[in-house]
């Protein structure tokens, strides 16, 4: 008889925008409904329930980098928004449903002042998954942050 772990992996990585303010990075990542115009590889991302960037809201994300690491195109989960600080420029979100691998998988993301700059930071627990260690998906994580910021401050360079 096979047996449920409540084990969870915890991990966060982090990646600095030096041609960007606080405040606009976060204005496009509070965008829930179009992270796809960041993620390097995220083919899609739209809303399928609510309002963008409203608590409770859900959106529905494919492309070929997903953690599973398949590479296959019709990698996809929903995400429901859990909770937004626009004080603390945070918001937190879960994975609801999906075929990426990840079982109880809540992220939290801050984006705080740091100089001229700022800083983005990308918090989660998930449970353990398959074919993955947790180096592995946190490396998958700060390659996919890394990017993403690179493009935030592209986009606000450009703007």
């Amino acid at each position: 008889m096979g047996q449920v772990s409540d084990e969870k992996w915890r991990g966060s990585v982090s990646s600095e925008a030096r041609r960007a303010t606080a405040d606009q990075i976060w204005s496009l990542y509070k965008d829930f409904f179009n992270f796809h115009r960041w993620f390097p590889t995220l083919a899609e991302c739209s809303g399928v329930h609510g309002v963008n960037g409203e608590v409770g809201c859900v959106r529905h994300c494919s492309g070929s980098s997903l953690p599973n690491g398949s590479g296959v195109e019709d990698s996809w989960s929903k995400e429901r928004l859990v909770a937004v600080n626009e004080e603390e420029r945070t918001l937190r979100y879960e994975i609801v449903d999906g075929n990426i691998g990840f079982r109880s998988y809540v992220a939290t993301v801050k984006v705080a002042a740091r100089g001229d700059g700022c800083v983005v930071e990308w918090g989660f627990e998930v449970a353990p998954v398959a074919g993955l260690s947790l180096e592995e998906l946190v490396q998958k994580y700060e390659k996919g942050l890394r990017a993403t910021v690179r493009k935030m401050e592209d986009d606000v360079a450009d703007g």
